[in-house]
């Protein structure tokens, strides 16, 4: 028998998936932190020189479903599918990147690439721990064409105004974060 219950893995899935497209709905991703344990850890690597990382809920909530999500209404991050380890409680979840600005012919401005959330399951319908994984060339390709294109909201302007003032909360030279990235 498996350590964790492969039943209550798909739950926490499906609570996820539908917590998000709530919190896409309003724009606001805070209300996912109730998702995470309190020590939970949360992170990403930023290219070359960068990393991410949230430490307990609060910083979750206020730091990376907050401030790095700031400017993102607008956005959707639909989930294409998941791979669910039972014996690890490990998830991976792999999604799109996509904004609800249009090109000119019409197509959605969108990460082309894999983008997705590795999780690891504390149990009571919380996650312990996740990790994102996304292109990062891709990622500044597509942002290049937008502001190329003014096709930036004002909030994405002001979210790409506040991150090349200096280093904010939660970002990390790579290698020293409070918390690894493994």
């Amino acid at each position: 028998m498996a350590p964790f219950d492969r039943a209550e893995l798909d739950e926490m899935v499906q609570r996820w998936v539908d917590e998000n497209k709530r919190c896409e709905a309003l724009g606001d991703w805070k209300p996912l932190a109730e998702m995470y344990t309190e020590d939970a850890t949360y992170g990403w690597n930023y290219g070359p020189k960068d990393d991410f990382m949230a430490v307990g809920r609060d910083e979750i909530r206020d730091l990376a479903l907050g401030q790095e999500m700031d400017g993102l209404e607008g956005w959707e991050y639909p989930y294409q599918q998941f791979v669910i380890d039972d014996r690890s409680g490990d998830v991976i979840g792999f999604w799109k990147q996509v904004s609800e600005r249009t090109r000119d012919d019409g197509t959605h401005y969108q990460v082309t690439g894999i983008g997705g959330s590795w999780f690891r399951y504390g149990g009571n319908f919380q996650w312990s721990w996740q990790r994102d994984f996304f292109d990062f060339g891709n990622v500044s390709s597509l942002f290049l064409e937008m502001i190329t294109n003014n096709a930036m909201s004002d909030g994405m302007n002001a979210r790409i105004q506040r991150a090349t003032s200096g280093r904010l909360p939660g970002w990390y030279p790579v290698g020293k974060a409070p918390v690894s990235l493994w």
